[in-house]
């Protein structure tokens, strides 16, 4: 990684490209700090510290800390994001988005702007939902329209200003604008984190005890860390061979191929549906002021990521296996609307392609689907073992962390995916050299 890096840094037009990211980060990371003028962000901050806990620890890591600051970034590319997602399962839903999809770079641009249109209502639905429930909690001092809307104003212009920086990075800088931005929000919560950790497990230790502590932080954030990549880059490769025709006088075909598909076939879109999911009786519970007892308010306990794997409130781990749960479902779901058996067979087909030792048509359809369900099983299995390590020894050990399982594999992803485009560009650039020598 350092020395591809090193190696992009030589040449001229990548410089810029990483120069022109880092400046639009610097902007992402000032806008982040930025307070909503006549808002009390401290106050803010303290009522959601104090009350949701690591109930919104994914979207605080989303967010690099401005949702609990508050900011004019609070919203960051969670609408974004969010839209990206609910246009992706229309696509499916609906034919007229399916078949813009495939209209080649005229229907991409079509696609994108629409999820543009949907990021500014989301993010506009979102900022009125915070300001009248930050106004019902009194957390506002002048509670009223003209305040209602200042922040419904800021936090949209704020959530649709990021998203415009995001592409910009992707025209003008390295990687996928969004991508990055998530990734430099994520990773700029790990300091705090390391110093909670520091403050909780070695700070006035015992040398003996400091070097185990140090000993198991480490061996847990490196293992989950060659797990998750090991996730990322796995696949399974199902052999292809084309028959040979003629064109003319010319016999082509013949080739052997494969088709790649990936182990984690959704990555951590299962892990988002399932938190998001959990975690919204939760919003409206704060927002409301409700604080139901018994059976209810045992559901609530439940539902609170901060209770599980508590030794002290062992019962409240249910949630912990109903969050596991639905990522297996989620993910079953997800791949089901985004990866197709039997047009991958049609495709196959009519480009004279089959399996060996398995007939076209049908047959290539079961198949394809029997493999599918396997390898979505063992991404899945994955996606939880990378999601419950973190959720683990922050229950049981007391280890206050914001990033988690669906940090972790942002974080592989992205800066796996951003290398790989690098190396391509740099290797576009020395083929170009060589043409025009």
């Amino acid at each position: 990684m350092f020395e591809t890096l090193r190696n992009a840094l030589k040449v001229k037009d990548i410089r810029k490209r990483l120069l022109f990211t880092l400046f639009i980060i610097v902007i992402c990371r000032f806008g982040s700090q930025l307070p909503i003028p006549g808002i009390d962000s401290d106050q803010i901050s303290e009522y959601l510290t104090s009350l949701l806990g690591d109930s919104f620890n994914l979207l605080n890591s989303f967010t690099g800390g401005s949702f609990e600051e508050m900011s004019v970034f609070a919203l960051n590319v969670t609408p974004y994001i969010t839209s990206s997602i609910i246009m992706q399962l229309l696509t499916i839903a609906i034919p007229a988005l399916e078949e813009m999809q495939r209209d080649g770079e005229d229907g991409r641009k079509k696609m994108n702007n629409i999820t543009r249109f949907v990021t500014l209502g989301l993010a506009a639905l979102e900022g009125a939902g915070l300001a009248i429930g930050f106004g019902r909690q009194g957390l506002l001092s002048d509670f009223g329209p003209l305040i209602v809307i200042e922040m419904i104003v800021c936090l949209t212009a704020g959530a649709v200003f990021v998203m415009w920086l995001g592409e910009q990075i992707t025209d003008k800088g390295v990687g996928n604008g969004i991508s990055i931005i998530l990734l430099v929000n994520i990773v700029s919560r790990i300091p705090s984190d390391f110093y909670g950790l520091y403050q909780k497990f070695i700070e006035g230790k015992q040398i003996g005890g400091i070097v185990i502590a140090v000993a198991v932080i480490a061996a847990v954030i490196i293992g989950t860390f060659i797990l998750t990549i090991l996730l990322n880059d796995a696949e399974r490769r199902i052999p292809v061979q084309y028959s040979k025709k003629l064109q003319g006088r010319t016999q082509v075909g013949g080739q052997g191929s494969v088709l790649p598909i990936k182990v984690n076939t959704a990555n951590v879109i299962p892990i988002i549906f399932s938190s998001s999911l959990l975690q919204f009786p939760l919003v409206i519970k704060q927002l409301v002021g409700a604080d139901p007892g018994g059976i209810p308010g045992f559901i609530f306990n439940c539902l609170n990521q901060s209770n599980w794997c508590d030794p002290e409130h062992p019962a409240r781990t249910i949630g912990l296996v109903v969050y596991l749960l639905l990522t297996v479902l989620f993910a079953y779901f997800y791949t089901s609307i985004t990866f197709n058996p039997m047009e991958i067979a049609n495709n196959l087909k009519k480009q004279g392609g089959f399996i060996p030792g398995i007939r076209p048509g049908r047959p290539t359809i079961d198949y394809l689907t029997t493999i599918l369900n396997y390898i979505i099983f063992i991404g899945a299995v994955g996606l939880c073992i990378v999601a419950f390590i973190p959720i683990f020894f922050n229950g049981y050990f007391g280890a206050d962390v914001s990033f988690g399982g669906t940090s972790i594999i942002i974080i592989a992803g992205v800066v796996l995916e951003t290398i790989k485009q690098i190396e391509s560009q740099m290797l576009v650039r020395h083929y170009t050299g060589f043409l025009t020598e």
